[in-house]
């Protein structure tokens, strides 16, 4: 006596029959259909005859995730990523052998039945009957296709997989409809096609392309008959019939399948007998995935790629449809970053900091002008073993990299002197700058003033330093009394104005702490891409450009994509630019600097190393190039004295005797057989005000046929070719670029209140 439904009702068996007379009365040939004789599977059957023809007709196909493959401006390989490694080919690029093997043992009848096949459905029918569970299915390969298609929708949301793939009629009838439709609007050779290119074949390969390459090292269009009888195999069960794993059972599952297709002669006997005989041969290659890969130390720029994927709106409105798009993959996305750059960047690195090493180093590179970052890395890889990590340490959290940044020292004040400057400070105003003062008394900021309520003071790195100085002579010596005496005549509204202005913002987000103590770097974390990229603005003459990481991008259609543009916008004047190029260059040349200058360029910049030598630090540029140097403990919390780094004994830590040799190697091999251009000056003299007396009488390669434009002349006058922020340009350009238009409104910069201490016994050292 057949089995009843709890509360009555029509018996499971007799619900299959009627069932699947409703479908064979409305035109419908009922396939993939393997019901049990009892209710294994918990149907829940009233309604879904009913609800048949209330299914939209319509399959919404979703793309298909792909790999993408991340290029740097030479179009080189960075790394490959995706969520699932799949790479999409046409029919004709997959072995005839391939889509024989497929089809003889998953579906053999494929090009003679319909979507569903009633003779199989009635053999599966009858076969469960008997056993009393589910020990044959029917499904088509069509309805197989739906059921991907289901499953690739789902995406790595385990409970949307569990729904697309559980065993109810409702979900039967649904991919039965859907079946129908496929069959009628794509055809046999396209579901074969697609069906080859969505389903999984085991260790992390989706699609045979993927497979082929995972366990043959081959393209899908090479596979030969063997292979193609494994990959078949291995469709049913990926699990357990991994030829890696258990390579038996594999063979097995192999020979079953050649055995198949002598059955139904699409290969001889003599042919089947042969292949089985021969061992797997697989060759396999490992899955190789994501920017722990990257070559040249590059992970972290590939990360950064990712992450400004996911973070502009250029890429999608909302974060859920970036991720999305970001894994579905297929793109091919050309970037900034230079070889030559990175490859110097990167030996710089390891020449001067181990790995083991108790601290860590972090350096950024980026152009001038365009706000290319041209390169990237740090000593410790990304990864997850011993000394690797997956934080940025170049990065602002936000972008993946370290909750707070890391103080910046010193190289703080060439910031407070241009804002000194653009208020019509004389270069060679003098302070008394004593070894060591109290903080003034009152200093204004943009939202109020701040009081010196506790007595704090602030002193100078050398009892020797004593004044009075001038603003040429106290950048050099990084002399800390100069800068607070020079806030406090000045206030800290313009310094955390002209800060804005050049994209200086704290590492953790939110704004900048104003407190006396912001003069000498000491309040809030910065990162290094941050800081070479407002340097950069004193190389590009005064105009501050965001931060680009990618030049191009295509879809996986082959269509174009938009991609952020860098914005432009003046900072500062020109004179005043100039007037820091020369102050800075004062510091390479004589200065606290003198270790990170560079032979035969004019180079400028500044050390930075912050209290209790948690961080060291120097930023530096020349006309064409930026970059910044950061060395500390990645949790900021070692103090950098009677340390060995790199294999160097240290008992002071300096931004001159660290990161300033790592910003020299790396930028000389980034700049080798590239023009050695010449910064705009001026003269330092005795005058109240600055005066332009070199404007024009340097020249910068690059620069002949302009027709003679001077370089005091307006932005936009000289163009060294093809340069202009946002424009492809894989190679990049050396010359100093052109100032893009419309760039002299600027902005208002971050007013910020603050809400770290730091201004007690801040000490600042070079």
């Amino acid at each position: 006596m057949a089995m009843k439904r709890s509360g009555g009702g029509p018996t499971v068996t007799q619900q299959a029959a009627k069932f699947l007379g409703v479908s064979v009365l409305s035109g419908v040939v009922l396939a993939g259909l393997a019901l049990p004789g009892i209710g294994a599977f918990g149907l829940v059957a009233k309604g879904s005859v009913e609800g048949f023809d209330e299914i939209p007709a319509n399959l919404k196909t979703p793309p298909l995730s792909q790999r993408t493959t991340i290029l740097d401006a030479d179009g080189g390989e960075i790394a490959k990523v995706y969520s699932r490694d799949r790479t999409v080919v046409p029919l004709n690029e997959i072995s005839p052998y391939m889509r024989k093997a497929l089809v003889d043992i998953e579906d053999s009848r494929y090009y003679q039945h319909g979507a569903i096949d009633l003779k199989g459905v009635l053999r599966a029918l009858n076969k469960n009957a008997q056993s009393g569970g589910v020990s044959e299915g029917a499904s088509t390969l069509t309805q197989q296709y739906v059921k991907n298609v289901f499953i690739e929708e789902a995406g790595d949301d385990p409970e949307k997989v569990a729904v697309a793939t559980q065993q109810t009629l409702g979900r039967k009838v649904k991919e039965l409809k859907y079946a129908i439709q496929v069959e009628k609007e794509l055809g046999k050779d396209r579901i074969l096609n697609n069906y080859l290119n969505i389903t999984f074949f085991g260790r992390q390969a989706y699609g045979v392309e993927a497979a082929s390459q995972r366990y043959f090292t081959k393209h899908a269009k090479d596979l030969t008959l063997g292979e193609s009888a494994l990959l078949a195999g291995i469709v049913q069960s990926p699990s357990r019939y991994d030829p890696v794993n258990d390579p038996k059972e594999a063979t097995r599952r192999r020979n079953t399948v050649l055995q198949r297709m002598a059955e139904l002669k699409d290969i001889t006997p003599a042919q089947a007998a042969a292949e089985q005989a021969k061992p797997l041969e697989l060759k396999v290659s490992r899955p190789k995935s994501g920017c722990i890969t990257a070559v040249d130390g590059a992970g972290f720029f590939c990360d950064y790629v990712r992450e400004t994927f996911l973070n502009d709106p250029v890429f999608g409105k909302t974060k859920e449809a970036r991720a999305k798009r970001w894994n579905q993959g297929g793109m091919t996305i050309r970037t900034t970053l230079d070889p030559q750059t990175q490859k110097s960047v990167q030996k710089s690195i390891t020449d001067h900091v181990y790995q083991s090493d108790s601290v860590a180093t972090a350096v950024s590179i980026v152009q001038p002008g365009t706000g290319k970052v041209l390169g990237m890395g740090q000593s410790r890889p990304y990864g997850f073993g011993d000394h690797q990590t997956q934080i940025n340490l170049s990065a602002d959290k936000s972008m993946g990299g370290s909750n707070y940044g890391f103080q910046v020292g010193s190289t703080f004040k060439p910031i407070v002197a241009a804002a000194a400057l653009e208020q019509g400070t004389s270069p060679n105003q003098t302070y008394s700058s004593p070894y060591a003062m109290p903080y003034p008394d009152e200093v204004d900021t943009c939202t109020g003033t701040w009081k010196n309520s506790e007595g704090a003071t602030v002193n100078n790195e050398n009892r020797s330093e004593v004044g009075p100085y001038g603003m040429k002579e106290a950048i050099a010596k990084s002399v800390n009394t100069y800068f607070i005496q020079l806030v406090g005549d000045m206030g800290l509204c313009p310094v955390t104005k002209m800060a804005g202005k050049m994209g200086i913002k704290p590492a953790e987000g939110g704004k900048l702490s104003q407190y006396p103590a912001m003069a000498l770097g000491g309040t809030d974390g910065m990162s290094p891409l941050t800081m070479a990229s407002a340097y950069a603005t004193f190389a590009n003459r005064g105009t501050y450009c965001t931060p680009v990481l990618i030049e191009s991008a295509t879809g996986p259609d082959g269509k174009k994509l938009r991609v952020p543009q860098t914005k432009c916008s003046r900072a500062m004047s020109e004179q005043t630019a100039d007037t820091v190029n020369t102050l800075l260059q004062g510091v390479v040349e004589d200065g606290t600097g003198k270790e990170a200058g560079l032979s035969g360029r004019d180079s400028a910049g500044k050390t930075g190393t912050t209290d209790e030598r948690r961080a060291a630090w120097f930023v530096g540029y020349t006309p064409n190039l930026a970059g910044a140097v950061w060395v500390g403990g990645p949790g900021d919390k070692v103090e950098m004295e009677n340390i060995s780094i790199g294999g160097v004994y240290h008992d002071k830590v300096y931004g001159a005797d660290t990161p300033g040799p790592i910003w020299r190697d790396a930028m000389t091999g980034a700049l080798d057989g590239r023009p050695a251009a010449s910064f705009d000056t001026v003269g330092i003299g005795g005058s109240d005000r600055a005066t332009d007396t070199d404007k024009g009488g340097k020249t910068r390669p690059g620069d002949t046929g302009q027709g003679g434009n001077k370089h005091g002349g307006k932005p936009g006058a000289n163009k060294p070719g093809g340069n202009k922020p946002g424009k492809h340009n894989p190679l990049p350009d050396f010359s100093v670029p052109e100032l893009p238009t419309g760039i002299l409104g600027g902005n208002s910069g971050n007013s910020g209140t603050g809400e770290s201490a730091g201004q007690g016994g801040q000490k600042e050292q070079q």
